[in-house]
């Protein structure tokens, strides 16, 4: 639900995904978590099928009257906004020196030698930081996925 935002699609992908556990219960690694996998796979189901049904862009729905486009436009606006906010409060929970080298990396597209030879550490301590720093974006980002999806894959604006 939290990616199709269809209960009907949700329990269909669910069971195709229960349905391919099982058939595959023969060759499945046990040592793995069950619920790893199928959490997985129910998330790349979801995003394979918001991928394949494209097809209901933002301009057909408006065009068949069925979206409106001046409330549609107003509600991407606060959700802009709102994952702007997020993604600064985010950014200000960094530890300063973890901060520095984020933003050293995705605002200044410096490469990681670059920034190690700027701060004067090594590129292992960029790359710790860069990936404590990610980490903590995408668990604090996790609400907005479905919407980042979105807009990655051509449905929102």
């Amino acid at each position: 639900m939290r990616y199709v935002k269809d209960l009907e699609v949700a329990e269909e992908i669910t069971q195709e995904v229960f349905l391919g556990l099982w058939e595959k219960r023969s060759v499945i690694d046990q040592s793995k978590s069950v619920k790893a996998y199928l959490s997985t796979s129910v998330k790349n189901k979801s995003l394979n099928f918001l991928r394949d049904n494209r097809k209901f862009s933002r301009e057909i729905l408006t065009l068949e009257g069925l979206m409106d486009e001046t409330n549609s436009v107003h509600t991407d606006r606060m959700i802009e906004a709102e994952l702007k906010e997020k993604i600064r409060e985010s950014l200000e929970e960094l530890p300063e020196k973890c901060r520095e080298i984020f933003i050293l990396s995705r605002h200044e597209n410096l490469k990681y030698q670059e920034i190690a030879d700027r701060q004067q550490i090594s590129v292992k301590t960029v790359e710790t930081q860069m990936s404590k720093a990610l980490q903590h974006f995408r668990t604090r980002l996790a609400d907005f996925l479905p919407v980042l999806l979105l807009w990655f894959i051509g449905l929102w604006k």
